[in-house]
């Protein structure tokens, strides 16, 4: 087809073009590519739970006693009650009535937003929102607004003009965006949602376990999970295991569970995955000290990179450092590789023009030693390219 060569070529011509490149193995917060051993800060295995010997041993028991899959959707004969156990978890974590499981963050969103808006509905979301939502918004039919990121005077200006053009409005966030590792204004949201008869739907997939008193998300931390009515989040980040949830009302997860065709048509988790899933819920509440240090970490390696006058984002575990041309940050990237530092250039069309930075996704192994290390370096490497 035309269409593929002339993508491919033009991929290749912006230096764009992406290709995958299988690791030999990633283990204790390090990656091994053909031999040689770098420390991974490109991993979402936030709070190093992801060889945790505990999940290990709670999949190992699920095999022996399941078996190693499903077999079916959850509507013939893949429900089992180890999936009931992890719902009734995470709607308990999460402070809401009922919740759901689905086998991705991606099929979570575009079958949550698709199943339950329609035509002559309509979805405001932020600008910097995952592309799995923007793809629910567009297979949904319902109309998309996207509003500056963070910015409620623009979400609110939209919701003036054009709510009332519509049925059923929803606004959508994450509580820490992935490529920016801020959080939104959540109270303002919540506030903005009941003034205009809206739901509010937050992606806490890089919050889960990290934020708040028992380690639920952002919701959690500033006292708003009951006053949001779709809790969404994943298990494949600072869980270390796989597959995803909604945090609902019961109402809602059983229109869900006969509308939803991301749910409706996939075979279920395997168990040992939602062995492992449960498992990493005990971790979090027996064992916050991994959350809080992680935090502390961060906040030592944003404000040291800021001390050394660098423009760097975020306020969690993720640490975007701006460094503007795409070209710079990939070669910025590559002198990082060399000293053993593995970590990834993000450019456009990922972020805007002029805004690629290196994103250093942090985890419970990066000590405050290592991160000082990390620091030190990135001054030299940078000084070295005046």
């Amino acid at each position: 087809m035309d269409r593929i060569d002339d993508f491919l070529a033009q991929r290749k011509a912006d230096g764009l073009l992406r290709v995958l490149k299988p690791a030999d193995l990633r283990k204790d917060g390090k990656i091994y590519y053909d031999g040689a051993e770098l420390f991974d800060f490109s991993s979402n295995d936030y709070l190093a739970l992801s060889d945790h010997p505990k999940l290990k041993e709670a999949s190992k028991r699920a095999v022996d006693s399941l078996g190693v899959s499903a077999s079916a959707s959850r509507l013939l004969s893949g429900d089992l009650k180890i999936h009931h156990q992890l719902e009734d978890r995470i709607a308990e974590f999460k402070g809401k009535e009922s919740a759901l499981v689905f086998n991705s963050g991606y099929q979570a969103n575009v079958g949550i937003i698709s199943a339950l808006y329609d035509k002559g509905d309509a979805v405001f979301c932020d600008r910097l929102s995952h592309a799995s939502i923007i793809d629910a918004v567009r297979q949904s039919g319902a109309k998309l607004f996207r509003f500056s990121h963070n910015d409620l005077d623009h979400l609110e200006s939209l919701l003036k003009k054009e709510s009332r053009k519509f049925k059923n409005r929803l606004i959508v966030t994450e509580t820490v965006f992935s490529m920016d590792g801020d959080k939104p204004p959540l109270k303002g949201l919540v506030d903005i949602k009941d003034g205009y008869d809206c739901f509010l739907m937050v992606d806490e997939a890089h919050a889960t376990g990290i934020f708040g008193p028992n380690g639920a998300g952002v919701a959690e931390e500033q006292g708003l999970s009951d006053r949001i009515e779709l809790i969404m989040g994943t298990f494949s980040k600072a869980l270390g295991s796989f597959g995803a949830y909604l945090a609902c009302s019961e109402k809602i997860k059983q229109y869900l569970v006969n509308s939803c065709r991301s749910f409706i048509y996939s075979t279920a988790l395997p168990p040992p995955v939602i062995a492992a899933d449960i498992e990493a819920l005990n971790i979090v509440r027996d064992e916050p000290f991994r959350r809080k240090t992680l935090l502390t970490n961060a906040d030592f390696f944003r404000s040291r990179l800021r001390e050394a006058g660098f423009d760097v984002k975020g306020d969690s575990q993720i640490v975007p450092l701006i460094v503007g041309d795409s070209d710079r940050a990939v070669r910025f990237s590559s002198d990082l590789q060399k000293n053993s530092f593995w970590v990834l250039p993000i450019r456009p069309p990922t972020v805007p023009q002029g805004q690629a930075r290196l994103r250093f996704s942090l985890t419970y192994h990066h000590t405050k030693q290592l991160l000082e290390k990390l620091a030190d370096r990135i001054v030299e490497v940078m000084q070295s390219k005046k």
